[in-house]
């Protein structure tokens, strides 16, 4: 496939994760966690399409890791990048698992606990992600500022998943890490998506 076809399939699956995360993150999770039997018991098929973009965005991170793998696979980081990238597609996975247990619980307890379960799985994910985006950002180069910022947002999912596990009381500053990592991530990785788009592939000598 020429490359220039390539980077606008890339481009537009990285646009399909962030709607589909976003819906499944602000409009089900969210509301699980505000009012978990009734979302669960009177809203369940929505909580199922929550599930189910859920799915999605786990498959298009996998195309988006062979998109990438195929523009930049002459850089000596590019294998190993995605592998990172891969690991984080892989344990997503896992982590939906949670979700539909949810579904059958009784009790906010037991919802709450699954989706502790989801969040603290994808949490251990989004750290081999930053892994990936951090290698992104040295692999891309071009343009520079997208590249910085792809390197800042891993830095940051990096520092908020360690930060989640080592301080004891990580609420409390949890509103801030939130900015510090969502800042970078959303500037960086949706710039990103739409340079792939608009001109990603039509230099593959800088790929």
């Amino acid at each position: 496939m020429e490359p220039r076809k390539l980077s606008i399939i890339t481009g537009l699956s990285y646009w399909i994760i962030f709607f589909a995360a976003i819906f499944a993150n602000f409009f089900v999770l969210e509301a699980i966690v505000e009012s978990p039997l009734e979302t669960v018991q009177r809203k369940a098929l929505i909580v199922r399409f929550g599930i189910l973009a859920f799915l999605i965005t786990v498959v298009f991170d996998v195309v988006v890791a062979w998109g990438l793998y195929k523009l930049y696979q002459r850089n000596l980081w590019t294998g190993l990048s995605i592998f990172f990238r891969m690991m984080h597609a892989a344990i997503m996975g896992v982590a939906i698992f949670a979700l539909p247990f949810a579904l059958k619980s009784t009790t906010e307890t037991e919802i709450l606990k699954q989706v502790d379960i989801f969040n603290t799985i994808w949490l251990i994910g989004l750290f081999f992600f930053g892994i990936h985006l951090i290698l992104l950002g040295i692999i891309i180069r071009k343009p520079l500022i997208i590249a910085i910022f792809l390197t800042l947002a891993g830095i940051m999912y990096m520092l908020d998943t360690t930060a989640h596990f080592l301080i004891s009381n990580y609420s409390d500053y949890q509103s801030t890490f939130l900015i510090l990592v969502a800042i970078p991530s959303i500037i960086g990785e949706m710039s990103f998506a739409i340079w792939l788009i608009l001109k990603g592939g039509k230099n593959s000598t800088e790929m």
